[in-house]
């Protein structure tokens, strides 16, 4: 199977498809962090670039998670019209995704935290709400999947409430904080790869 991993940086889910023996790839505007096959450029246009049998994307979630939904307002409670027009933005490219994937035919997944109201008009409602803890890792991080022609997916190991953490909540701020929060967890890749693949 022909499996395009869109908008990934760090090559994890690429790779958990990969040793299933499918032809994975990924792609973004940076280079991977696990050398393999990457296609470093423009996510769209990747999409339109071959015959993917299925694609799940990675969209920045900056302006289109509620975690973010405060800085469309400026403390006076007027609009931040820059921060607006970049949710715009995100919105679009979160569309065009969508839509790249069904005029190709490709099953797809879209993943991104939970979006606030503003951005859930115009991106539409989630189909799943996934937890890193229900694929074996102690991380609470609720991820929201938009799916197309793809079942929910089954979670693999759940680990007790005890044992939860919130460490990517608590992550302090540097220069490898998003990136690092956005990660896929390799619980939630390998899932994906053994479920879909």
């Amino acid at each position: 199977m022909k499996v395009l991993i869109d908008c990934e940086l760090s090559g994890v889910v690429r790779e958990a498809f990969r040793k299933k023996g499918h032809d994975a790839w990924s792609c973004d505007l940076l280079s991977t962090e696990i050398p393999g096959q990457h296609i470093q450029g423009d996510a769209i246009k990747a999409i339109y670039r071959d015959d993917w049998d299925l694609i799940i994307a990675h969209p920045p979630c900056t302006y289109l998670s509620n975690s973010g939904v405060r800085w469309l307002y400026n403390p006076d409670g007027s609009k931040n019209h820059d921060r607006w027009k970049k949710l715009d933005e995100a919105i679009e490219f979160f569309n065009s995704i969508k839509r790249a994937a069904r005029t190709v035919g490709a099953r797809y997944c879209i993943e991104n935290p939970i979006p606030h109201k503003h951005a859930r008009m115009w991106i539409g409602n989630y189909t799943q709400l996934i937890q890193p803890y229900q694929f074996g890792h102690t991380t609470s991080k609720a991820t929201c999947l938009w799916l197309y022609g793809l079942p929910r997916l089954e979670p693999t190991k759940i680990i007790s409430k005890e044992k939860r953490t919130f460490d990517i909540h608590r992550m302090p701020p540097g220069p490898t904080r998003q990136r690092e929060r956005s990660r896929t967890f390799q619980g939630i890749a390998d899932a994906m790869a053994e479920q879909w693949g």
